[in-house]
């Protein structure tokens, strides 16, 4: 497990991390953080650092002024929005001491979700990465409230596998309060163990992952494992990494084996794939049998009609949708050949009845294997 070969690398900081579990920014271990991101710079690596935080830095800026009606606004949005500033200004002096520049940038589900700003966002930052800046990356939680529901990132392991995806980042490095993936939870099990690698993100590893929350943060290792099935599904590798070892961003790029690594599941695949492979786009879901999801997960198959059960949504030939198993499991995303009501009336049919259930045939398939990509 080498890192030195890697280029482009995103590191995603968790709020916990950032706040050594307090109510404010551990400004100590953001130096820390930074001595090291400087340092990889200064090696030739391109960086893109994820940074949780901007809520903790907003509730310690408000905690010195007295408590007053927020007028509806949720609380989240006002603390993001005071603590966002914080946050930045906090970065520009820490990076500004090593004459490093920074750029900031906010990122919603819907600045992504068509083509054109997926493009957009991916030049934006590789053009940062070309000049040398170090961009910090957070979700606009001050637009993304809740009431989004799906159309928010819903956290920023989520929003760091996102970015991996943008720019075809090497590797994304999780840095957190725990050491990685263990067999169980190290806070409750003293006899818990690391797991070194983990070469599929299956119902096992998904199972040790559980669903807690950490200390002040949103995501707990849960998010992290559903992370690293976006990212390494797109041919990024992941790490997960104990962010308080000691210059363990340095020890890592040099090659020491350090937290776990998450191996990518597949060759770097093309922008195209990626896009779909995000799920920012999906208008809809299909749902199939295991005979169907065998077939699909095997890579050399496409979806027929014989194979979908349940159709969810409104989609239109030609929109990208999701193909989950009877769990509810994202197995694959592609590109639709037929209109929703359309596969409403094929689903489960041999696909010598598509001329007489269908007004107009397009095709055996309901998604190619050539638009699709599987997880």
């Amino acid at each position: 497990m080498r890192y030195v070969s890697y280029h482009r690398i995103v590191v995603k900081l968790g709020t916990t991390l950032l706040t050594s579990g307090r109510d404010h920014l551990d400004l100590a271990v953001m130096a820390t953080l930074v001595e090291q991101v400087v340092a990889l710079h200064a090696r030739g690596r391109q960086i893109i650092v994820v940074s949780s935080g901007a809520v903790a830095a907003g509730r310690e800026r408000l905690r010195r002024l007295p408590p007053g009606d927020v007028h509806g606004t949720p609380l989240k949005q006002v603390l993001a929005s005071v603590g966002q500033s914080h946050l930045m200004s906090t970065y520009e002096t820490l990076f500004s001491r090593h004459d490093i520049i920074i750029a900031q940038a906010l990122l919603t589900r819907d600045s992504v979700v068509d083509r054109a700003g997926y493009l957009n966002a991916r030049n934006t930052l590789l053009a940062l990465c070309e000049m040398g800046v170090i961009c910090i990356v957070n979700e606009n939680d001050v637009v993304a409230v809740e009431e989004l529901g799906e159309r928010r990132f819903g956290d920023n392991d989520n929003l760091s596998a996102m970015v991996s995806n943008l720019v075809d980042a090497d590797v994304l490095v999780i840095l957190t309060d725990t050491g990685g993936l263990y067999t169980a939870d190290p806070r409750t099990h003293p006899d818990a163990t690391l797991i070194p690698r983990v070469d599929t993100i299956d119902a096992s590893v998904e199972a040790l992952a559980g669903g807690t929350v950490s200390g002040q943060g949103v995501g707990g290792m849960a998010t992290k494992v559903e992370a690293a099935r976006l990212a390494t599904c797109s041919g990024v590798e992941v790490v997960v990494a104990a962010g308080r070892e000691p210059d363990v961003l340095l020890r890592l790029d040099s090659g020491e084996r350090l937290g776990t690594l998450f191996a990518a599941s597949a060759s770097r695949l093309e922008s195209r794939k990626r896009w779909m492979a995000s799920g920012l786009a999906s208008h809809g879901r299909i749902v199939v049998d295991r005979g169907a999801v065998s077939a699909l997960k095997k890579g050399t198959g496409s979806l027929l009609p014989a194979g979908v059960t349940a159709v969810g949504g409104t989609f239109k030939r030609g929109d990208i949708v999701d193909i989950v198993g009877d769990g509810g499991a994202r197995i694959a995303s592609g590109i639709v050949n037929y209109d929703s009501g359309d596969v409403e009336r094929i689903r489960g049919q041999h696909t010598g009845r598509l001329a007489e259930l269908l007004e107009h045939v397009y095709g055996d398939e309901i998604v190619h294997r050539n638009n699709m990509v599987v997880l």
